[in-house]
């Protein structure tokens, strides 16, 4: 059954002040979503049109804020979970950014955390431009931050370099050995490869193109146009590598690269009311497109997945945002590697807590002592309930390490109970006996069985009480092992009311 869509986005990420926080509330709704995600992400210019596009992909004519100014609507990272209309049992997650490059915000390095957040969280990353692929459009794609991998195969925020240009210098799915100088020694094509396996798909749209997709007089496609745009220069100079870096991230770590272009979609004095206007209003050949793009990207865009190959849920996302959002703000910027391998023990260690508290809790509501039959069953019982708990909250215990840890744990705290269950029926059982034989012990301290014939006025009497504990209940495990006890310790008694009957009674036949 798919999860009900939300009805209108939500705030994920804030951006105020230079820095991130996470909303509750959509945060809230993301845990909600335990389906697998696809998680489809726009960047890219401020004012460039992202959020017609996103819209556009919800099948909605209005959600994600646009506007007619100059002045960017997005603040931060906007989210929208909505059924995915193409994948049952898939919930589609799209993600609009703040635009990159407002002079208001003024702060390239905010840009970049943006960005980067983008690229840690998307199955697929759209960038929007305008007008054109060239270098300018390229040079949009360079902020004063670094990125590498984490275990997940994305990219977390480092310092000292440009988000695109160093991508093969700081990308890495697992930390590299070093040599004498601290330099990471360079992966093999097969880590490369694998790197590549874990890379958001890219997808470029150009807004307000005008030109002919054309080589000389030969029609060219918009991927062969995007091609051609990232074509290297040969040779070595600083300005050959300023030229050449972009694009040749582009080129090598982007698993699948794809281009559409659009072109304007009506009168330059309209262009900001696109929500407003009924299709009819639209260019035809805009909305050509923008289908065309919506219909790939919904197509071809596959949920996330953990390095284990399980899908990505809400909850899962949830955690790797409060991981890197922390990690982005505590200003040390630190490679998360092994980021979501942390995740999961975490995750499953506070599950392993929340079933054991379950169990415990579940087994104080059973008064000691009790009989070994009925603590066995209360174990059963609260046992089944303490690894649903933990089913509900472990997070991908493949190995069920975690489970395993719980059982032993749980064995543990069964054998206490077990202890305790004994003591408490030792203490039980000795207070019930005393109790018992206070009758008779009043009647030994009148002499009332100092006669002939008092023995068996006493066994009598004993009797009585045997069969009143053998008919209490609640005695626990420990009930003949008190019992016996108790008649040891009352033997030397019995003995002498035997020995003075016998010796009064024989006195009395010599009287006779």
């Amino acid at each position: 059954m798919d999860a009900p869509a939300m009805p209108a986005p939500l705030c994920l990420v804030n951006n105020k002040d230079g820095v991130l926080s996470l909303d509750p509330t959509a945060l809230a709704e993301l845990q909600k979503v335990a389906q697998p995600l696809v998680v489809v992400a726009i960047a890219g210019p401020y004012r460039t049109g992202k959020s017609f596009l996103m819209n556009r992909l919800a099948q909605k004519h209005t959600g994600f804020l646009l506007g007619p100014t100059v002045q960017a609507q997005t603040k931060g990272i906007w989210m929208w979970c909505l059924p995915h209309p193409r994948r049952p049992g898939v919930t589609l997650v799209l993600l609009d950014t703040e635009g990159l490059g407002d002079p208001s915000k003024g702060d390239s390095q905010n840009d970049a955390w943006i960005f980067t957040l983008a690229l840690l969280l998307s199955s697929t990353l759209v960038y929007n431009s305008m007008g054109t692929i060239d270098q300018k459009a390229l040079e949009h794609l360079e902020y004063p931050a670094g990125i590498r991998a984490d275990d997940l195969g994305n990219v977390v925020l480092l310092s000292g370099a440009g988000l695109v240009t160093r991508l093969s210098e700081l990308i890495r799915v697992r930390d590299g050995d070093t040599d004498s100088n601290g330099s990471t020694e360079t992966e093999d094509e097969a880590e490369d490869t694998e790197f590549i396996r874990f890379f958001p798909g890219f997808v470029w749209v150009v807004r307000d193109f005008t030109l002919e997709l054309r080589v000389g007089e030969r029609p060219i496609s918009e991927d062969e146009y995007l091609e051609q745009a990232l074509q290297l220069k040969h040779g070595h100079g600083r300005k050959v590598q300023i030229y050449n870096g972009t694009r040749q991230c582009l080129r090598n770590y982007f698993p699948t690269r794809k281009c559409f272009v659009l072109p304007p979609p009506l009168g330059t004095e309209e262009h900001g009311r696109l929500e407003e206007l009924p299709e009819t209003a639209l260019a035809p050949r805009f909305l050509q497109q923008a289908a065309k793009f919506c219909d790939y990207v919904l197509g071809s865009t596959w949920p996330k997945v953990l390095p284990d190959g399980g899908a990505l849920t809400g909850r899962a996302l949830c955690m790797l945002l409060h991981s890197y959002v922390e990690a982005i703000n505590s200003g040390r910027l630190p490679c998360l590697e092994g980021a979501a391998a942390a995740m999961m023990a975490n995750e499953n260690a506070a599950a392993v807590t929340a079933a054991l508290e379950a169990y415990a809790r579940g087994m104080r509501g059973l008064p000691l002592p009790t009989e070994p039959a009925q603590l066995s069953a209360w174990h059963g019982e609260h046992l089944r309930e303490a690894l649903a708990v933990f089913q509900h909250h472990s997070f991908r215990d493949r190995d069920q390490e975690y489970q395993r840890r719980l059982m032993e744990q749980i064995c543990t705290e069964y054998s206490r109970l077990q202890e305790e269950n004994e003591a408490a029926s030792q203490r039980h059982c000795r207070a019930l006996l005393a109790e018992l034989a206070r009758q008779l012990d009043t009647e030994l301290a009148r002499g009332t069985y100092a006669q002939p014939g008092g023995y068996h006025a006493y066994e009598a009497e004993r009797q009585q009480l045997l069969e009143a504990y053998w008919d209490a209940e609640g005695k626990g495990p420990k009930a003949e092992e008190v019992l016996d006890e108790f008649l040891v310790g009352r033997r030397a008694e019995a003995e002498a009311v035997l020995k003075a009957d016998n010796a009064l009674s024989e006195a009395e036949k010599q009287l006779e």
